[in-house]
Order: structure tokens, then C-alpha cells, then sequence
């Protein structure tokens, strides 16, 4: 029972990003904080103000935005609008006058009009920003995938950072890329930018305990949070654990990586014991370390196997170019020197040489001589040693010769 509800709670935080980037909200520091401070000044001075967001997606730029809004609406009910618009579905100018001012009138009670012109539409936006300034009302423009707001002339852009020099209490909050500005948008725009970045190793140690302590005051036995929360202390401070998430964030150090490796583990909880372990965390670390490969030689059969073992073999020996034949010379000589059961006849190992041309685990070297015998053109690997070795592992069909041949410390 414990062990459900431990899970239940685990997943509803991690897909919550609100609660996720809650974390580092006490932070002076943060992006939380300074966006946050950027607005609420546009709000109590009545000033213009626009920001760019930059970083990678999942870096948690939409996120963070969500968490300030939120929380500025509940600390100024009636000093803030917000209109938000996307660039998959409002990179035309039209469309995107069409939606500020729907949202516009929704939020100010008004009766939208559907056969309003582009230019209606426009005016109707510098009128309404007039009338919120006057009010001391902030209107926040929120443009999700900005990127495609750039495209074409970017009168749009242009129109909305042009009417903030004259009109007050506005606040336009946009993301990614400025060196896709036009010098007469960018000339309008106020040079704040917001950078998104992987956060540091104490940042995360302080998000993952964030996520992942039970807290003291809760529906759970305060026995049952104690020992939970002392067990995730020595896994935190364990070296392997460390290693591990260090492996995981030098391949992608976003907060959105680490939250599906962190589900991936909850999701492996004991649920006898109702703790996590070690294990939990290495078996996520392997689950984020698949490689499409990989995978496929775990359905290749004996024959393929061997074929690949064979090529590596030959690469390993510097053969600069060979082909199917040369493949077989070097499978013979296997069975020959270790007396396997596993000989095939040559035209089987051809369908098989073919079946792994198929499945892209190994390609001809180059166009030429498309019109020889498949078993004579120059053939090369897709699959790197290592991948070719922890396909050998992962295989439970794989005679161990193979693995025998293929273990050598540089391939591990």
C-alpha cells in the first residue's frame, strides 16, 4: 500500500512541472526570479519591458514562464492579461491579429468579431493596449516556437514591440533566437535575455531531493518516511549513483532528461518493500543508454551474428576492403580452428549476408559495381565495436565462441 502511494506520488511530481521547477524558486538566482522581478516591475511601474528566453527545448523555458504567470495572477488578480500565441499555429500575420484580439475580447468581456479585417484587428490590439494602460493593466504576450514568428517580414513582431513605445503597462515575453530579429524589430526590442542552461551539480542534487524525499508531515507512517528518506540519503551519497547521473547529464544536462530518467526508476520501485534502491537507478540508467542497434542484434540469429563477428574481425586485422567471399574465408577458419556445430552452407550465409544488408547493420563501402555478384562488392559495418559487443551480451542465443573471440578489453 505504502509502495503505490509512493508511486503515485512520485509521478504525479515529475510530471508536473510546475512542482518541478518550484524547486528553485527561493533562489534569487534563478530564471524563476528574474523573469518573475522583470514583470512584476513592468506591472507596479507601469513600464514596457521584453525579454528573450534562450536555451534547448526541455531546458524548462514554458515551464518557468507557467510558474511566474501563476503565481502573478494570484498576487495581482485584476493587473494582469495574458495572450498567448504559437508559431504552428500563428505565424501568419492574420491569424495571429485574429487570435490577440479573441483573446483580448475574452478577457476584457467583450463580443468578438469573426469578420473583422486583419487591419480591424490591429487597431482594435493598440486601442485595447491604450485602454489596459490607462486602466494599470499589463497585457503579457506569451509566443511559444518563436522562431517561426520570425519568418516572412515579421510585421507582427513588429506591430506589437512598436505599439510598447508609447503605450504603458505592457509586458511582451518571447522566446528563442534573436539573430532571426529583422534590424527594425530588433532596434524596438529591449536586449533582455533570460539563458536557459543546464543547471549545476548542487542545483540538481537540491532538485532530485526536492522530487524524490516523502515529506515528514503526509498521509505515510512517519516510520515508513524516515527510512525511505534515510535509504535515498545513502543512495544520493553513493559513488555509483554519482557516476551515474554524471553520465546521464554530460550526454543531455536538461531538467526534461533527467525527469524520464527519474520516472523511469520510481517506476521500477520494490513494490514488496516499498523502497527504492541502487538498482533502481542503474536499471533507468540503462533504459536512457538503448541504442536502436543494440536492440536489433537482439533478434539477429546465429548465422548474422557471426557474420558481424567476422567483419569486425577482419576490421580488427586492418583489411582496408572486403567482401562477402573474404567474410566466408575468415568464418571458415573459425570453424575450422575451434570445431563449432554452427556451419552453414554458403548459399544460407548469403540469404543471411543479405538479411543484414536489409536491416542496415551493414552497407556496401561505396555505388560501384552495382552490377557485379552481390558476394564480390566491397561490404563494410554500421555498428561501432562496442555496440557489436553489448549486442553480442544482450543476445540469449549468442554461442559463447562469439562472445570469446569478441573479449577484448577495448570493446567493453
Amino acid at each position: 500500500m505504502a509502495a503505490e502511494k509512493s508511486l503515485a506520488l512520485f509521478r504525479s511530481r515529475l510530471c508536473d512541472t510546475r512542482f518541478v521547477h518550484s524547486a528553485f524558486k527561493s533562489s534569487p538566482e534563478s530564471n524563476y526570479s528574474k523573469l518573475k522581478f522583470l514583470i512584476s516591475t513592468s506591472i507596479s511601474e507601469g513600464c514596457n519591458n521584453s525579454v528573450l528566453l534562450l536555451g534547448p527545448r526541455g531546458s524548462g523555458k514554458a515551464a518557468v514562464v507557467d510558474l511566474v504567470l501563476e503565481d502573478l495572477k494570484m498576487e495581482h488578480p485584476d493587473a494582469i492579461s495574458v495572450i498567448r500565441l504559437n508559431g504552428l499555429l500563428h505565424s501568419d500575420d492574420n491569424s495571429a491579429l485574429k487570435e490577440i484580439a479573441r483573446q483580448l475580447c475574452l478577457e476584457n468581456q467583450l463580443l468578438f468579431s469573426k469578420m473583422a479585417s486583419s487591419d480591424d484587428n490591429s487597431q482594435f490590439m493598440i486601442d485595447m493596449l491604450r485602454e489596459c494602460g490607462l486602466a494599470h493593466k499589463g497585457v503579457i504576450f506569451v509566443l511559444d516556437e518563436f522562431d517561426l514568428f520570425t519568418q516572412g517580414k515579421q510585421r507582427l513582431l513588429y506591430s506589437l514591440l512598436d505599439a510598447l513605445q508609447t503605450l504603458t503597462s505592457q509586458a511582451v515575453v518571447i522566446g528563442d533566437a534573436d539573430q532571426l530579429l529583422e534590424k527594425r524589430v530588433r532596434s524596438r526590442f529591449s536586449h533582455r535575455k533570460i539563458l536557459f542552461i543546464p543547471p549545476p551539480a548542487e542545483d540538481i542534487q537540491r532538485l532530485i531531493e526536492h522530487l524524490l524525499y516523502l515529506p515528514r508531515e503526509s498521509s505515510f507512517s512517519p516510520k515508513y518516511v524516515s527510512e525511505f528518506n534515510s535509504r535515498l540519503s545513502n543512495i544520493f551519497s553513493d559513488k555509483k549513483f554519482k557516476e551515474i547521473l554524471n553520465s546521464l547529464l554530460d550526454v543531455d544536462g536538461t531538467i526534461s532528461n533527467l525527469l524520464r530518467f527519474l520516472f523511469r526508476a520510481v517506476s521500477c520501485i520494490d513494490m514488496d518493500s516499498g523502497f527504492l534502491s541502487l538498482e533502481n537507478f542503474k536499471s533507468a540508467h540503462l533504459c536512457t543508454q538503448r541504442q536502436p542497434k543494440i536492440d536489433a542484434l537482439q533478434g539477429a540469429s546465429i548465422l548474422e551474428l557471426y557474420i558481424l563477428v567476422c567483419m569486425e574481425r577482419l576490421e580488427f586485422k586492418e583489411k582496408n576492403s572486403y567482401n562477402f567471399t573474404s567474410i566466408m574465408k575468415e568464418y571458415k577458419a573459425i570453424h575450422d580452428a575451434y570445431k563449432t556445430s554452427d556451419n552453414y552452407a554458403n548459399m544460407v550465409c548469403l540469404r543471411a549476408f543479405e538479411h543484414l544488408l536489409d536491416r542496415e547493420l551493414i552497407s556496401f563501402t561505396d555505388s560501384k559495381g552495382w552490377n557485379q555478384p552481390i558476394e564480390f562488392r566491397p561490404v563494410k559495418l554500421l555498428i561501432s565495436a562496442h555496440e557489436l559487443y553489448h549486442g553480442l551480451k544482450s543476445n540469449s542465443a549468442c554461442p559463447a565462441i562469439l562472445q570469446k573471440l569478441f573479449d577484448h578489453e577495448s570493446y567493453k
